[in-house]
Formats: C-alpha cells, sequence, structure tokens
C-alpha cells in the first residue's frame, strides 16, 4: 500500500488540473498562434507561468485504484500488476486465467 499522503497529493494535483484545464488550454493556444504579435504571445506565457505548476496534466502520477503503487501501472485496467495477480487468482477479473505449466 502507498503512503496516503502520496496518494493525497495526486488526488490534489487531479483536481487542480480540472480546474484550470480551460484556462491551461487557452494560454498555450495564444502562446503557440504565430499570427500574433511576440508581446501578445510572450504575456500569454507568463500568465501561463503565473498558474500552479500542479494544475499541468504532466504533474499527474498514475497511480492503482487498489493499492496506490505508482509503479507497473497498466492503463487498461487501473491497476498495478501485483493487485492485477492477486484479483486474478481469486477469480475477480473476468477473463483472466492464471497460467501454471
Amino acid at each position: 500500500m502507498a503512503k496516503k499522503s502520496a496518494i493525497e497529493k495526486n488526488m490534489k494535483r487531479q483536481k487542480l488540473v480540472a480546474r484550470y484545464a480551460n484556462k491551461r488550454e487557452k494560454l498555450k493556444a495564444v502562446a503557440s498562434d504565430k499570427s500574433l504579435s511576440a508581446e501578445e504571445r510572450f504575456q500569454a506565457q507568463l500568465d501561463l507561468a503565473k498558474l500552479p505548476r500542479n494544475s499541468a496534466k504532466v504533474r499527474i502520477r498514475n497511480r492503482c485504484d487498489v493499492t496506490g503503487r505508482p509503479r507497473a501501472y497498466y492503463r487498461k485496467l487501473r491497476m498495478s500488476r501485483i493487485a492485477l495477480r492477486e484479483l486474478g487468482s481469486n477469480g475477480l477479473v473476468p477473463g483472466l486465467v492464471k497460467s501454471s505449466w
């Protein structure tokens, strides 16, 4: 099980991303628009830098929904390999059969 503080920090980041997503998208569009003047694009870059760092989508860490583990994460199942193996062995994942030979 991951530390509660790490899980909470990641959840806080997800909320910030959701809150600032629209504003961040608009500022990025202005900053990359070559038809605007350099001053306008530079001002958009400055405004983008003023936003909280944790409101950037790249700062969200994919974590297992079951254990909170940050590594060996399967996106499709939203869980780590360890949780997948455990749940698969118990027959709780449809279509998953543990191999043995």
